[in-house]
Formats: structure tokens, C-alpha cells, sequence
């Protein structure tokens, strides 16, 4: 099974969600914004039917293509959140059985809660970055304190409110629990976004950053359970084909709306 570091076979960090940015402690100066008052943004001058044509042959290609995976299986949030906390930095190979190792010791956020903060980390040996698992447990006694359910909740802001959630797991969270309409943003759907719609942006950037999420809102289809498959799939593509070191353009399905095809070609992936 192909690996997946950050969702991502290369070492980048994903991009950083626009609530991250710009942390200096100033207001932004508008005078040097990269948009000026009255231009569009880049995710504006895309036409939207080049946006529907994007998503329709992405979700055709992923239910034809998609990898059999067990989060992929549920609707359950704690299932969902747990699969995308240890798939941050970590292989999708080395995850598969320690997420079900995991689940079957702790089959709720309330099993969570109860369990002594080392027995969690026990359960989270070999994935390594233990600040994950720290956040979990810190999050599950917090959604089941003084007798609250355990659940979490379905809107992306209520979700990044509590411990180790930012952005994109936000996202995520809500779109593969919930089915809500909701985009969500790692390296790979930044790589994707970028080279299809944008080659120029610099995702590294605050600003290109924020220009990705909004092309990303922009993409998805009106229907939240549209938009599970949606995002699931420009996930495996950026995984499988718009890979960090090769472009497959051949066996790419959005190839026919891609700029970075129409301008360069297909990439040493053939």
C-alpha cells in the first residue's frame, strides 16, 4: 500500500489554515497585499464551470480507483478523528493496524477519558508523535466531563476549539463524519489545488495558503455526502497520482482542466 506521510509522501508540511497566519501581533498592512482592492482573487478567476468540471471527473475517477481503507468504512467521529490524528506524519501501512489495535483497547472517547494518560500513550507506541495522543486524551476528558456524552461536535469551528484540532482535521471531522459540506486543506489537496488551478501561488506563503482554501470551498459540490467522496478523493490523488515527486498526468483524471498540464506537459511519471 502506497505510504502517506502527512497525507503526503513527501516531507512538507501541510498548508496552514488562514487562522494560523499572520501571527506577528500586527494587523495586516492592505497596501501590500498580494490582492489589491478590486482584483480578483485567485480562486475568483477561475470560471465555475471549470470548477464542476474539476469535481466531476475527480469523484468519478476515486469511486472507480479508491483504496479500501477502514476509516473509510465509518461514519463514526471518534473513528473518523482518531484515523486522522495518526495518519498525521505517519504511514498509512504502519497506521491500518494500529488504529484498529487502538479502537479495540479504547472503543470510545469515554474509554479515553478513564484510561491514565501513559496507558494511551502505550496504545500509541510505534506511531511516534505523542503530542497527538496527549491531545486526545486531553480532548476526551474535556467533551465527557461532568457526565457529557463524548461526542464531537459537527461544525469545523466548534471542532477547532477543542485540544489538537486545527483546521484541516476540522475539516475532515465534519466532512467524513458528518457529510458536511466543509473543505479541508493537508499537502496533498495543496499540491493538487495548486497545480491544477494555480501553478503560481507559493502554498508556503500565508497568503497563497488562504488563496487555496478558498479554491478548495469553491470546488466542492452542493451536497455534503458529494462532498465526503469529494475530498476523499483529492486526498488519493494527491497520494497515487499528483504524487510530490512525480506527475502520472496519464492516468490523471482532471488532466483536461489542469494548467500546470497545459502549460509544462505530463511530468517524469508519464
Amino acid at each position: 500500500m502506497p505510504a502517506r506521510k502527512s497525507r503526503d509522501n513527501s516531507p512538507d508540511r501541510p498548508a496552514p489554515p488562514p487562522r494560523e497566519l499572520g501571527r506577528s501581533g500586527t494587523r495586516p498592512d492592505r497596501k501590500r497585499s498580494s490582492t489589491r482592492e478590486g482584483a480578483a482573487s485567485p480562486a475568483e478567476r477561475v470560471p465555475a464551470e471549470r470548477y464542476r468540471a474539476f469535481g466531476r471527473r475527480l469523484r468519478a475517477w476515486y469511486r472507480a480507483n479508491c483504496r479500501d481503507l477502514p476509516w473509510r468504512r465509518t461514519r463514526d467521529p471518534y473513528r473518523v478523528l482518531v484515523s486522522e490524528l495518526m495518519l498525521q506524519q505517519t504511514q498509512v501501512a504502519r497506521v491500518i493496524p494500529r488504529y484498529e489495535a487502538f479502537l479495540e483497547r479504547f472503543p470510545t472517547l469515554h474509554h479515553v477519558a478513564a484510561a491514565a494518560p501513559a496507558r494511551v500513550m502505550e496504545a500509541w507506541e510505534g506511531l511516534g508523535y505523542y503530542a497527538r495522543a496527549r491531545n486526545l486524551h486531553r480532548l476526551a476528558r474535556q467533551v465527557t466531563a461532568d457526565g457529557a456524552a463524548g461526542t464531537l461536535p459537527p461544525d469545523p469551528a466548534a471542532l477547532r476549539a477543542l485540544p489538537g484540532i486545527g483546521a484541516y482535521t476540522a475539516g475532515a471531522v465534519a466532512s467524513f463524519a458528518y457529510e458536511r459540506r466543509a473543505p479541508l486543506v493537508d499537502t496533498n489537496v495543496a499540491r493538487v489545488l495548486r497545480r491544477v488551478f494555480a501553478p503560481a501561488l507559493d502554498a508556503k506563503t500565508g497568503a497563497g495558503a488562504r488563496a487555496l482554501w478558498a479554491i478548495a470551498e469553491r470546488t466542492l459540490p452542493p451536497r455534503g455526502r458529494d462532498a465526503w467522496t469529494h475530498n476523499q478523493a483529492l486526498m488519493e490523488l494527491g497520494a497515487l497520482v499528483c504524487t510530490a515527486r512525480l506527475r502520472h498526468c496519464h492516468g490523471c483524471p482532471v488532466k483536461p482542466v489542469c494548467a500546470t498540464f497545459a502549460a509544462e506537459g505530463c511530468g517524469d511519471g508519464g
